[in-house]
């Protein structure tokens, strides 16, 4: 499932309203970083803002505004154009862990869908989450014993 949305940021420059906007599809920057973009410099760049001027400092002080969202993202952008980005991230991350989840789940169990299998769903999911949790400890772990020497 595709994420895309509409990024817009109102602010004043020199007297003059600006608005710049970009369409935004997610996936890209979500697979590469495993993070929501920096949007604020995805704008200025698609609009000719200079990253180094104050004109973009007024930029970052401005909020961002979400429309004409597609996807998963859609369900965490409020009424008044704002996204709760974490919250937007852990449930495309669990999504994504699903998938791979229930991909092992027909392999071995011919279960095609979760729906009927929710306490599975949910252990399969804490296993996952649990190795991710000991993938990170353990590269942390090993990073800090590497530097140590």
């Amino acid at each position: 499932m595709k994420n895309i949305l509409t990024a817009s940021i109102h602010f004043s420059f020199k007297g003059k309203e600006l608005s710049p906007s970009m369409t935004v599809e997610l996936e890209p920057y979500l697979e590469g970083s495993g993070t929501f973009p920096n949007l604020c410099s995805l704008i200025a760049k698609a609009n000719n803002h200079d990253a180094y001027s104050y004109e973009y400092e007024m930029m970052q002080a401005a909020e961002i505004k979400y429309s004409d969202a597609q996807g998963l993202v859609a369900e965490f952008i409020n009424d008044e154009g704002q996204l709760d980005v974490a919250a937007f991230e852990a449930a495309w991350n669990e999504n994504k862990a699903l998938i791979k989840l229930l991909a092992v789940a027909e392999e071995h169990m011919k279960i095609t869908d979760f729906s009927d299998h929710i306490e599975l769903k949910k252990a399969l999911l804490k296993a996952y989450m649990l190795g991710k949790k000991d993938e990170a400890l353990n590269s942390s772990t090993s990073q800090a014993m590497t530097e140590s020497f």
